[in-house]
């Protein structure tokens, strides 16, 4: 599930879609990818929209990472089951059989083998992966029974019933996708799921407390990018990382940096003496100069911030300009482009 145009990411998502952001040196989409080859899945649908081209661009025929990966593209946006519904067109396996449904901006280790046996073992229409949050109430909650039967699907309320919500990974029988309606815009989580437990259908809640994190938020973002480079979120394709720092190829540190906090410098990043970086993404071909200091933030490619300006928690697009003395704070943006001349100001609107 590609589709999305990653609105809530703006402006690293303007000209890239949010599942090929670059997360710890890879597409945020080829860790999902990965650990779905590593659980035995062969064989991949991409339900694209936004930006579909870019998909085929990043992973071709899905040779590079053992995988047979074939699109289906959605003309119009169709909401979450009827992009499912779209995608199935592309479907070999017979009706009986499960299909393993992930959405593409999850970072998630649960395990997808575990889910599938629960699946079977209930003969489920459909399981869902069901992660435990502290607070569900900006969540849908969903209740089950002691034999795992989901009761109900609460949608987002001040009194949830359980803090067990909906983790958006889905394992169908496969003869349940083609009762979704066609051609027309559907959701799994308000219509589909539900119209399907008044029918009477068994739907399981595999539950499992892994790691998990839905990455639709620059700091949702920033946190997954550190907790890959840190290991709190444990990848495959993640490697080299030293003392809470990823660095790419033809990234160059200054020797009197400070870097650290789980922080991705990108390929040809330059770093200058005595700049400070902490539990950022830097994208390839930026540059921070000395003495300027950055904290938990995303600096777009090739974008430049100039000595002595401080960014914390903030967004700068790719090819931007912040030039010294700027300090930028609290979740402030700047979009692709933009310079902002010396000041010595706080800034906390977007620009």
């Amino acid at each position: 599930m590609v589709g999305g145009q990653g609105t809530r990411l703006r402006p690293l998502t303007l000209s890239t879609p949010k599942p090929l952001l670059p997360m710890a040196g890879v597409p945020l989409l080829e860790h999902q990818l990965t650990r779905a080859r590593e659980a035995g899945v062969r064989r991949i649908v991409f339900a694209t929209s936004y930006r579909a081209e870019m998909f085929h661009e990043a992973f071709g025929d899905g040779s590079r990472l053992g995988l047979e990966i074939v699109y289906v593209t959605e003309e119009e946006p169709l909401g979450t089951a009827g992009a499912i519904r779209n995608a199935s067109e592309a479907l070999t396996c017979g009706p009986s059989d499960p299909v393993l449904v992930l959405n593409g901006d999850i970072l998630s280790s649960h395990d997808l083998n575990a889910q599938l046996a629960a699946h079977r073992k209930a003969d489920a229409a459909v399981t869902l992966h069901l992660t435990l949050v502290e607070d569900a109430r900006r969540y849908g909650a969903v209740p089950t029974a002691p034999n795992g039967r989901v009761l109900a699907f609460v949608e987002k309320s001040p009194n949830p019933p359980t803090n067990q919500v909906n983790a958006g990974c889905y394992v169908f029988r496969r003869s349940v996708i083609d009762e979704i309606p066609p051609d027309r815009v559907v959701s799994a989580e308000y219509e589909f799921f539900p119209a399907l437990l008044a029918d009477g259908a068994v739907i399981i809640g595999y539950v499992e407390a892994a790691y998990w994190l839905d990455v639709g938020t620059p700091a949702a973002f920033v946190r997954g990018a550190c907790d890959l480079v840190n290991g709190a979120m444990t990848s495959p394709v993640v490697s080299g990382a030293e003392h809470g720092v990823l660095v790419l190829d033809g990234a160059f540190i200054a020797p009197s940096a400070r870097v650290g906090g789980g922080t991705t410098v990108g390929e040809g990043v330059r770093i200058g003496e005595k700049a400070e970086v902490e539990s950022s993404v830097l994208f390839s071909g930026a540059v921070v100069e000395s003495g300027a200091r950055v904290v938990r933030s995303v600096i777009g490619r090739g974008a430049r911030i100039s000595s002595g300006a401080v960014l914390v928690d903030v967004v700068i697009g790719d090819g931007a300009s912040i030039g010294p003395g700027n300090e930028l704070l609290n979740g402030l943006r700047v979009w692709p482009g933009v310079e902002l001349p010396p000041m010595a100001v706080r800034f906390s609107h977007d620009a």
